[in-house]
């Protein structure tokens, strides 16, 4: 997406209760690994469900980039993949826009091939780092031939002869474990993959649904060790896509702080790896009943009913950060209504996002009345129960931000503005309109001020 365009301010209001039933977009995560695997397996993969976000139609673009074809029928998408080791060389630079999962997995996908592969993005991607997946890949001989201090642009050239790695992954980020074993694929031998703590795991289950010989152990301190063979035949799927439990967040948390909301929110993945903020809100004191619970494609999937709670502050460990990292934003929101305080600890992952998140919370949450404090690594807010709201929020192009402010619109005394909503496409393309359909109340910001 174009971000020459000028800004789009928007803000929200408290137009009522929220009523009535939702489908959040496909998951995020699983919808750009179903491109991936789709352009890496023989035959003919069908995806319903993708996500279908600029993040993710950027994977699909490098993929087709790459050799594969891509093709929506319908509302199927069709992916014809060329084996492992099939990719050829890209024409052209891979842009991935804003998908920072998208670019950080694709390295690890093209890295060990003999061929030079460029990687760009736009400006909130640049800024971002790449030195913790490029640390393992030069581990196993790729030459990284040009970067700007571990940023995009990126190119990367891959050895004659890769070696397979024992890698021990220095921080909890699923997107470097997952570069690693996809590198590994194309890899002769077994690739190892060390885990401390365990983090969303979308990629292994992908791997064994498609066959790849795929093991994993975890010892008594909860310390897994994932090997993946390189070289297999993996196999061509029909996938559907669970909801994005991350997008399923903004408006379960509307319904909870809204009051005489109720809100049915359907096929939403609950992998245990993902559902942090749901357990940390019925910590809270959130009605939230758990139904409908099946199992798709090897995920856990539920429908969530939601009802206007009394929420009361919480102490979340920083244990649960690598299962609800990306649903931070809209908990500060939602701790902002509780009443008492809300202590959320092991952040620093925030601050490499798509924006530093955290600073990008607390401002916003100053800006709307909310007393919180900000630490490298934590975040207190002091909830009182109502917010006065009125303010404006910096997103630093950051839909997760956007969003979760705009939330807080919707309970809040005076309504809150975020500077620009255009950004909210890349995971959530129907948010204002499937919230306007609940009930909720949205502006142009200078009409609300």
């Amino acid at each position: 997406m174009s971000h020459a365009l000028p800004p789009r301010p928007r803000a929200s209001h408290n137009a009522g209760a929220l009523s009535g039933s939702i489908r959040v977009p496909g998951d995020k995560s699983i919808s750009h690994r179903a491109m991936m695997f789709g352009a890496m397996a023989l035959g003919r993969t069908t995806v319903t469900g993708l996500l279908e976000g600029e993040d993710v139609l950027a994977t699909g673009r490098a993929m087709q980039a790459l050799g594969a074809r891509v093709e929506k029928i319908g509302e199927t998408w069709q992916i014809d993949g060329l084996g492992v080791g099939g990719f050829l060389a890209p024409q052209a630079d891979l842009d991935f826009g804003n998908a920072g999962t998208g670019v950080r997995l694709t390295m690890g996908l093209v890295g060990a091939y003999p061929f030079v592969t460029r990687f760009v993005g736009d400006a909130s991607l640049s800024a971002r780092p790449m030195g913790r997946v490029l640390d393992p890949l030069r581990a196993i001989g790729v030459e990284v031939v040009e970067h700007h201090e571990n940023r995009l642009p990126i190119a990367l050239k891959g050895p004659t002869d890769p070696v397979p790695v024992h890698y021990r992954v220095p921080m909890a980020s699923a997107q470097v474990k997952s570069c690693v074993l996809l590198a590994g694929l194309v890899i002769p031998g077994t690739t190892t993959v060390i885990e401390p703590i365990m983090t969303r795991d979308h990629t292994e289950k992908m791997l064994e649904g498609f066959g790849a010989d795929i093991a994993i152990a975890t010892d008594a301190d909860g310390v897994r060790t994932i090997t993946v063979a390189g070289l297999p035949d993996l196999r061509a799927q029909e996938l559907i896509v669970p909801g994005d439990p991350s997008s399923a967040g903004f408006p379960l948390v509307a319904a909870l702080i809204v009051p005489g909301s109720e809100v049915t929110i359907e096929n939403v993945l609950m992998n245990p790896t993902r559902t942090g903020l749901i357990d940390t809100l019925i910590e809270m004191g959130g009605d939230i009943t758990i139904e409908n619970r099946r199992v798709s494609g090897g995920e856990d999937i539920a429908d969530l009913r939601v009802k206007h709670s009394a929420l009361k502050g919480v102490s979340v460990p920083a244990s649960r950060a690598p299962s609800m990292i990306d649903e931070y934003p809209v908990l500060a929101v939602a701790a902002s209504f509780a009443q008492g305080v809300t202590h959320m600890a092991g952040l620093e992952e925030l601050r490499v996002k798509e924006s530093d998140r955290l600073a990008a919370v607390a401002r916003g949450l100053e800006a709307n009345g909310v007393v919180c404090e900000e630490g490298t690594d934590f975040l207190t807010v002091t909830g009182k129960g109502a917010v006065p709201g009125g303010g404006t929020v910096a997103t630093h192009l950051d839909h997760r931000i956007a969003m979760s402010f705009l939330v807080m619109g919707l309970a809040a005394d005076k309504p809150v503005a975020v500077d620009d909503d255009r950004m909210i496409a890349t995971s959530f393309p129907s948010f204002e309109a499937d919230f306007t359909r609940l009930g909720a109340g949205f502006s142009k910001s200078e009409d609300a001020a």
